[in-house]
């Protein structure tokens, strides 16, 4: 009896100190080191979507990024850690969710060309023949540099899903009236007729993702009513994210043929590019403006050189970007990432009087949904406007502004974009379940909806 103790807790004690042993680890997506850019993690073949895999039939992820430092090839490994619904490591040792190694090397790069800019192209398959999963939730994605020093690099969030029950959701108008013009509300019920869930109060719970984002997804949603077969998550008020508007867009994917937002295209001795976007306006109180956009993503695209991806405009709004055939192999896609010039793009942005209570930032999925110190602007007295320089990788980017508190540090978007009940939202909804004795989250249902259906 004692040795099987001592060898639990030894167990324990090696979980604990693998997840624990990364300074600085943030548990999101998040770039630790300048010199890597356009990070991308993705479906293969779809460029703009959840990095989702299925148990029974996964589509394999992307994960690709770009090497700025102009130095020799760099040693990059990788590893995942298991991680319940609130994205805390879980209980279990990572022989229980992989099968495999449990730590690779990113064999995958090369060299960009036919571009003046100077950067090494990385990339990754997820699962493969070295590392596949074994159970479903939430997983990260850690990338490191130097096999030896282990310096942390890249983290990504994914999701493993096991679907075991049906999810019906819905877009609705919010309860409250002052919202009814300015949010969206989303119900759903949980049918489950094939699948016994004896306590639902205590094992299970609901997160909702609007735009794929995790920074403002609503977790922890228990059931407000329970049937035999069914779970209703009908609330009142609590389900409920501001609509924002449209976002705003970068199409920088031609620099020979320019699109009409770019105010102009230079290029310096060094054989820089410089790119300056036509001077923008606030839309706090502006009417809503219709337009297709891809909900805060972006893609790296060069239509230079190669043609444009196919583009597919649904009934409810919504633009889908994707190759020619979904789930082809990365090396069929690899020529737009390296042909592909940086550029040093030049954003402005109206506004009479400084903001003195705020800092004003670019903010979307070019920036992890992050506050980044390199998306910051700054004030400029002499033309009435914010403006703010970023190095930005031929592509097509939504982006929006954020006016952030300094007292607080948080972000109003209703002064810089406004919010309307019209914009044309994604919402994805996460079921996880956790039976009376188990040690992880597992992922059992999950659906997406517009907010137009």
């Amino acid at each position: 009896m004692n040795k099987i103790l001592t060898l639990l807790a030894l167990f324990f004690s090696l979980v604990a100190f693998s997840q624990e042993e990364d300074a600085g680890l943030l548990y999101k997506d998040h770039v630790y080191i300048d010199d890597l850019k356009s990070v991308k993690f993705y479906p293969s073949g779809y460029l703009v979507d959840l990095p989702v895999l299925y148990v029974r039939d996964p589509v394999p992820l992307v994960l690709s990024f770009d090497d700025v430092s102009g130095d020799d090839i760099k040693d990059y490994t990788y590893t995942v850690v298991h991680c319940d619904a609130d994205w805390t490591p879980s209980r279990l040792a990572q022989m229980e969710y992989v099968d495999g190694f449990d730590e690779d090397r990113i064999e995958n790069f090369e060299y960009s060309f036919k571009a003046n800019s100077v950067y090494t192209h990385y990339w990754l398959n997820l699962p493969n023949e070295f590392m596949t999963f074994t159970k479903s939730g939430n997983y990260l994605l850690k990338v490191y540099e130097d096999e030896d020093e282990k310096r942390l690099a890249i983290t990504r969030r994914f999701i493993v899903v096991d679907p075991q029950v049906e999810i019906l959701a819905r877009s609705t108008r919010p309860g409250r009236v002052s919202k009814i013009q300015t949010h969206h509300e989303i119900d759903f019920t949980v049918v489950h007729k094939d699948f016994d869930i004896r306590s639902p109060q205590q094992e299970i719970s609901a997160v909702v993702l609007q735009n794929n984002r995790w920074d403002n997804a609503i977790a922890g949603i228990k059931p407000l009513f329970s049937r035999l077969e069914e779970q209703s998550f009908d609330y009142q008020d609590k389900v409920v994210f501001p609509a924002g508007k449209e976002f705003r867009y970068l199409d920088l994917r031609g620099l020979r043929f320019k699109d009409p937002k770019l105010k102009e295209v230079t290029v310096d001795a060094n054989n820089r590019f410089y790119a300056q976007v036509i001077e923008e306006r606030k839309r706090g109180n502006a009417a809503h403006f219709e337009r297709f956009d891809i909900n805060g993503n972006f893609i790296i695209e060069n239509t230079d050189e190669r043609g444009r991806i196919l583009i597919d405009a649904a009934p409810d709004g919504q633009i889908n970007f994707r190759r020619p055939q979904a789930g082809v192999d990365y090396e069929a896609d690899i020529l737009h990432h390296l042909e592909s010039e940086y550029v040093d793009v030049l954003f402005t942005l109206y506004s009479p009087t400084e903001m003195f209570e705020e800092d004003l930032y670019i903010y979307g999925g070019l920036t992890d949904w992050e506050f980044k110190p390199e998306f910051k602007m700054v004030y400029n007295p002499a033309i009435f406007s914010y403006v703010g320089k970023v190095r930005l990788k031929q592509g097509y980017y939504d982006y929006i502004y954020a006016a952030v508190s300094k007292k607080t540090g948080e972000a109003d978007f209703e002064v810089t974009e406004g919010d309307w009940h019209e914009t044309e939202n994604q919402y994805t909804v996460l079921l996880y379940y956790r039976p009376f004795g188990s040690r992880f989250d597992q992922l059992i249902g999950i659906t997406e909806i517009s907010s137009r259906n």
